[in-house]
């Protein structure tokens, strides 16, 4: 071993490090050309290779994505029986019987509620088709979707970007979209599509739905009033519930379609490990299922960590119930027991659910990136900022804007009057969603040389102490109009100025002394 990575983004230090290595050897004489000594072996015969995900069916079967086949398995009840397969077994996107039908490393499954026929559909995410499927056609065009594509519609039309499971939610299919790192949801009454949660940005942010953001959702189990989300990328689980808020607000509506996503268990996409405990010091290392209980918790499968996981949302506590499985990658209850998805041993284990958790010593990682070298010049950096810029959320009057500012915007940024009415929030670098969040500990007014100045007053007054003079920006702590204030001396409380605020009370463009407003 000569040197570990974890994550993404290293290319550029390992590119380094075997440039460095085949110069010393090729020094020393050491290197072998050609073949290497290994020989993979012949694998051995068996019904699942890299299975995916698991389902029971209404009958007691069990049916499993033979992922690397291109098949789905119907078992029996055992979960080693084989009843019969589904698909062809060769990569494509064709509907028709079990024979002939084509998938594309398929994944996860969901049961539609059962229909007026009597009927109960199969929807079957088949990620490299990005389409889903089912026992007759759901959803998806098999091509890829993009950025600018059409995020809703009828769901033959939209295109999708590697579905990786599905769970029937809120009376739709919510669809993982790992490739876009966003939920969708599929009506299959209206049989439309439509983009629900996530901004396609790769991260960890929960709030409301459209501003949340996810990293590779992988995993999906419904209970009835919650949507656990294994995201994989960030070693998290999280939850989409309905927004407590909506239903309360003043136009009436009932809150059917506002959600809101919070984040039960993670920190963000570079902290992982295998740490039991309570929820805000645990770690997980990229799990990609998850399966509801009966007792209200959650089983998660922790897969780089070889072990399945379960979570009481009672507690808040994280404990571990079984270690020793080969990168389990999904389970399901039956009966008393759990059947978990053993992909890389390409089988199905079934497990008694143990009344005590499994002592494991905690292991923790943060993954860094070295520092990337740049040539000289002018360097252009763009960053994304997560949540939509709205200064329309603050007016003025209000005690404290909802956020605080983080760089010296435009002058004619300041939103007051027609300059906020003439003025987009992205020129202006009004504080995102997130940074509001971040910043109500903080003190109002920012300090001086934050805030920007009023494009009807010049950027600094004088301000005398003895003999000494000093330059400031003028009506300091005061971010409204100076032409407001000189009404009246009262209003600095009524429009929530904060007490002690310096303001200056005459007309604007003299500079002299300022006083407490």
């Amino acid at each position: 071993m000569v040197a570990q990575h974890a994550g993404e983004g290293h290319a550029h230090a390992i590119e380094r490090l075997v440039e460095e290595l085949e110069a010393t050897h090729e020094a020393n004489g050491t290197p072998r050309r050609g073949a290497g000594p290994y020989v993979e072996p012949e694998p051995v015969p068996c019904d699942l290779r890299f299975p995916g995900k698991v389902i029971q069916l209404p009958g007691g079967n069990l049916l499993v994505s033979d992922s690397t086949r291109h098949a789905l398995v119907e078992l029996a009840p055992d979960g080693e029986t084989v009843v019969r397969r589904i698909g062809s077994g060769e990569r494509g996107l064709a509907d028709g019987d079990a024979r002939t039908a084509r998938f594309n490393e398929p994944q996860g499954f969901a049961l539609l509620p059962v229909g007026p026929d009597g009927g109960q559909r199969v929807v079957v995410a088949d990620i490299v088709n990005h389409a889903l499927r089912g026992f007759d056609p759901a959803t998806g065009t098999g091509r890829q979707w993009w950025q600018g594509a059409p995020t809703s519609g009828p769901a033959r039309e939209v295109d999708l970007s590697s579905p990786w499971d599905v769970a029937y939610f809120a009376d739709r299919l919510w669809i993982a979209m790992a490739g876009v790192h966003q939920l969708w949801t599929y009506d299959p009454v209206a049989g439309t599509v439509q983009a629900a949660a996530g901004t396609t940005n790769e991260g960890l942010v929960d709030g409301p739905a459209e501003q949340a953001w996810f990293a590779q959702p992988s995993g999906l189990a419904a209970t009835a009033d919650r949507l656990w989300i294994a995201d994989s990328e960030t070693s998290a689980l999280r939850y989409v519930e309905r927004d407590p808020r909506a239903a309360n607000e003043a136009d009436g509506t009932d809150g059917a379609d506002a959600f809101v996503v919070r984040t039960a268990v993670g920190t963000g996409l570079f902290d992982f490990g295998h740490r039991d405990g309570p929820a805000e010091q645990v770690l997980f290392q990229h799990p990609l299922g998850v399966t509801a209980l009966r007792d209200g918790s959650v089983a998660v499968s922790d897969t780089y960590n070889q072990a399945l996981r379960r979570y009481d949302p009672a507690t808040g506590e994280v404990s571990t119930l079984a270690t020793d499985l080969r990168e389990p990658s999904g389970a399901v209850l039956v009966g008393d027991d759990i059947v978990v998805v053993e992909s890389a041993r390409h089988r199905l284990t079934r497990l008694k659910l143990p009344e005590e958790a499994v002592r494991v010593e905690s292991v923790a990682h943060r993954t860094q990136r070295a520092a990337t070298e740049v040539a000289l010049g002018v360097l252009r950096l763009d960053v994304s900022l997560p949540g939509p810029q709205r200064p329309e959320d603050w007016t003025p009057g209000t005690a404290r804007p909802p956020g605080c500012w983080s760089a010296r915007p435009r002058r004619s940024c300041w939103p007051t009057g027609r300059a906020r009415a003439r003025t987009s929030a992205a020129s202006c670098g009004w504080p995102t969603a997130s940074a509001r969040a971040s910043c109500t500990s903080r003190r109002w007014p920012p300090p001086a040389t934050t805030r920007p100045t009023s494009p009807t007053r010049p950027a600094t007054s004088t301000s005398r102490t003895g003999a000494s003079a000093s330059r400031r920006p003028a009506r300091t702590g005061c971010p409204w109009s100076s032409r407001a204030w000189t009404r009246s001396r009262a209003r600095t409380r009524s429009s929530g100025a904060p007490p002690g605020a310096r303001c200056t009370t005459r007309k604007p463009g003299r500079a002299e002394r300022s006083r407490p407003g």
